[in-house]
């Protein structure tokens, strides 16, 4: 807990601290990580006692008592820190410390933490201590300026291809496995266990669910990614899992507003064009969204995808209009940019001109500008040349330190070991996994195997997962593995690793879609190869004429 003396005398020695004189006046909140509320004070002077009114619920988490205690805080914030309170940054590599002092020095909401900043025991894995002493220079780094709430610390953790943290973490199977499951509960279990696991190293942001609806194989960016091509899966999946994420206090993203999983384009290289109309992106693309902000999450990614519809050639991130309909859909909360150090920004906004663009079209959190220095001052000179409205950065800085207070007050982290989430990592690939083709009983392979395809690990994780089932490896037909981005095979059992749709032109009797690599995985295929566990999911994506919903009954 913030002492309230302690923060009295760190008033004389800053210069930059009207933040907390505001919420001395208001709202005095616990450190990062505590999980007692705090209670908006009632005797400071010109402060009137908080009254039912302050409990009122704003729609997506906070309530008004948050929402004025930030409006004071932001009110006493000079142009410096306000434009430093919109900003995420990413930095380079292990060096902490120097990113620390630039957070600092900018007075930066907060950092996300990238594959090449996470160190690496001798062993190879995550060295966990070194991750949580890495956060928690960074919380207080965010929280210099005194000011009275968490910084955002984040991190990219979908599960399956997207996931900067691996072991000792758990491994969890892609997103797409969830669909497959068709199972709310299980989805809300894994959101938690993951969350959980990054909230025990100082993690309280995980910028997903990519909360898209996939198009199949012409979806380049996405894929399993995406927990279905069903806009109804993908909204009552993404919510379950993004609810588990808040449930152990970290922040969840439903991202890429409004929809990158129906564009044949990667916004990494390029600008992506979404050609539907506005009632076809209602039907689609935009459920899921809706979806989780009926929910009342609190934050929404806008992605780098032109939407003609809304405002031609011009990226949704970046877009009046796109901003618009996110807040006609009722969204209330915090509107964050994908990165803005992508290709489909950079090439047509250099020198990080995107960031004050962003802004003053509706965004209120400018997430991994390509400097963060020169993002800072763009906004500074924007707001101060009036092509950015004084009150638009307000608004921003207001929403973002709202959720961060309420992030502080009734967010309890609830943190668990390293690996604590294995069983259930097993579990959701036991649920998903899917015979497209071959046997739904009984043994689907002989006593042994050759296995074909994939990396050396997939290899040497199935080995060791059929051994563990009773199957030998070395002799007998072959079960080819596809890695994410490979082709059909010609195999005696066909087994996709990431999305489905390869299995449709490999030549195989068998085919199955286990939607995950983790050792996890490979133990709930041996176990259905060997004929000692069914194989319940259903395709969640349409594979060539088997539609959603195949699979074994």
């Amino acid at each position: 807990m913030v002492k309230l003396q302690l923060m009295r005398e760190s008033l004389h020695n800053r210069n930059l601290l009207p933040v907390t004189a505001a919420l001395l006046a208001g709202l005095v909140l616990p450190a990062a990580g505590c999980s007692s509320p705090a209670t908006p004070g009632a005797g400071s002077p010109g402060q009137a006692a908080p009254s039912a009114h302050s409990a009122q619920p704003l729609g997506w988490g906070p309530e008004q008592a948050d929402a004025d205690a930030a409006a004071r805080a932001v009110a006493g914030m000079s142009l410096e820190q306000k434009a430093g309170q919109v900003l995420l940054a990413s930095f380079s590599g292990l060096d902490v410390e120097a990113h620390a002092k630039t957070v600092e020095r900018l007075h930066l909401a907060g950092s996300i933490v990238m594959g090449d900043n996470v160190p690496a025991a001798a062993s190879g894995q995550v060295d966990t201590a070194a991750m949580r002493a890495a956060t928690d220079r960074l919380q207080r780094a965010a929280r210099a300026d005194g000011r009275g709430w968490p910084g955002l610390i984040g991190v990219d953790q979908e599960g399956g291809l997207v996931a900067r943290l691996r072991a000792p973490l758990t491994e969890w199977p892609a997103p797409m496995s969830y669909g497959a499951a068709g199972s709310d509960p299980l989805a809300a279990d894994a959101g938690r266990a993951l969350s959980a696991e990054l909230a025990g190293v100082g993690f309280n942001v995980d910028f997903a669910p990519a909360a898209d609806v996939t198009m199949g194989p012409a979806d380049p960016t996405i894929g399993a990614r995406s927990f279905s091509g069903s806009p109804d899966t993908a909204a009552a999946v993404g919510t379950a899992f993004s609810k588990g994420m808040l449930d152990a206090g970290v922040l969840p993203a439903a991202k890429h507003f409004p929809g990158h999983g129906s564009v044949s384009v990667n916004s990494h290289q390029g600008l992506p064009v979404q050609g539907a109309s506005l009632d076809q992106l209602r039907a689609r693309d935009l459920k899921p969204f809706q979806a989780a902000i009926d929910a009342g999450l609190p934050m929404v990614m806008t992605g780098h995808i032109s939407v003609p519809a809304l405002q031609p050639g011009v990226p949704a991130s970046v877009s009046a209009a796109s901003y618009a309909e996110l807040r006609r859909m009722g969204f209330k909360g915090v509107a964050v940019t994908d990165a803005m150090n992508m290709g489909a920004i950079t090439e047509q906004f250099p020198n990080d001109s995107s960031a004050p663009l962003a802004l003053a079209a509706g965004a209120d959190l400018i997430l991994m500008p390509a400097s963060v220095d020169t993002a800072h001052a763009a906004i500074v000179s924007a707001v101060r040349n009036g092509s950015l409205p004084a009150a638009r950065l307000d608004e921003a800085a207001r929403r973002v330190v709202t959720m961060q207070l309420w992030r502080g007050r009734s967010q309890p982290t609830r943190a668990s070991a390293p690996g604590s989430g294995s069983a259930l990592s097993e579990k959701v690939s036991q649920e998903a996994i899917t015979v497209l083709s071959g046997p739904c009983k009984g043994p689907i392979v002989p006593a042994s195997v050759r296995v074909t395809g994939g990396t050396e690990q997939d290899r040497a994780r199935f080995a060791a997962a059929a051994r563990q089932a009773g199957v030998g490896v070395g002799s007998g037909p072959v079960v080819a593995l596809i890695g994410y981005g490979e082709g059909p095979v010609t195999a005696d059992v066909a087994v996709a690793l990431d999305a489905p749709w390869p299995l449709e032109k490999s030549a195989a009797p068998a085919k199955i879609a286990l939607y995950g690599r983790s050792q996890e995985a490979f133990e709930a295929l041996a176990a259905v190869l060997a004929g000692k566990a069914p194989a319940p999911g259903k395709l969640p994506v349409a594979v060539g004429a088997q539609g959603p919903g195949a699979g074994c009954t």
